[in-house]
């Protein structure tokens, strides 16, 4: 879905959103191998105090420069999500990697307009990169064009997946056919392997049980890089998606895909 949102705003968000995402890294890197508090939320996943304290200097940023944009977040209650624009945030991506010192954990931060997310940034601190998505724009990393890899058939592609134990029963399934066709697979990576996607180094990535906050910012940066991410099902990603999420490095190896796994 394309946004009305005109080329001076958009300008001036993504701009906030780079703004933001500097606080963001500096804060995460005063936390990363530290000691921490790790408390483990009722889904199993673990969240410590830097996951809160980076996403409330987020949500505070945010509210002090658009009042009246909406705030959907991994960590605290979300807010005027019916609003025109809402950002989506997730402070740690790969909180398991984050406290245990993998530098692979990233900032996702996303602006969606009337649901369509405009503009995306994955941020990892630790290796000082940043890939940042705009609609209708060339994605960049650390400020150059960044483009996935023209790889189209399933056995040249590299996979990736942060681990097997997201899956079910048939998301392992899946997985296995798909991965049984491809020339390599591997593991981790959270974030950090969608932005591999779109400087073409990964080819494919595939995973279930997402949140908005773990996929929506990673929208831009793939499309604008050339490729395509979507659910299983081929379709678009937005707030009330299933969290079945695959990304690919173009059309052909994305419908490839698609069918492999069918």
């Amino acid at each position: 879905m394309q946004s009305p949102v005109g080329s001076h705003e958009i300008e001036m968000l993504a701009q906030f959103a780079d703004e933001l995402a500097d606080v963001t890294d500096a804060m995460a890197m005063t936390y990363f191998r530290k000691p921490l508090d790790v408390e483990t939320k009722d889904d199993l996943s673990p969240v410590t105090q830097a996951d809160r304290a980076i996403e409330t200097a987020m949500r505070e940023r945010i509210t002090q420069r658009f009042p009246a944009h909406g705030v959907f977040g991994e960590e605290h209650e979300n807010a005027r999500l019916d609003a025109a624009h809402v950002w989506v945030l997730d402070p740690i991506d790969g909180t398991k990697s984050f406290v245990s010192g993998m530098p692979t954990f990233g900032t996702l931060i996303a602006c969606l307009a009337n649901g369509a997310p405009d503009i995306g940034i994955i941020s990892i601190p630790p290796m000082a990169e940043r890939w940042v998505g705009v609609r209708g724009q060339q994605s960049t990393l650390n400020g150059q064009p960044c483009r996935t890899s023209n790889r189209s058939q399933l056995a040249e592609a590299t996979l990736y997946c942060t681990t097997p134990d997201i899956f079910d029963a048939e998301g392992r399934k899946k997985f296995e056919t798909l991965s049984a066709q491809v020339g390599m697979r591997r593991f981790g990576g959270d974030c950090y392997a969608y932005g591999l996607l779109a400087s073409g180094h990964v080819d494919l990535v595939f995973e279930m049980d997402l949140h908005p906050y773990d996929y929506m910012a990673l929208v831009p940066v793939i499309e604008g890089a050339g490729g395509v991410i979507t659910d299983w099902d081929g379709k678009a990603l937005g707030l009330h998606s299933d969290g079945r999420v695959i990304a690919a490095a173009n059309r052909a190896l994305h419908a490839e895909a698609l069918v492999a796994m069918s």
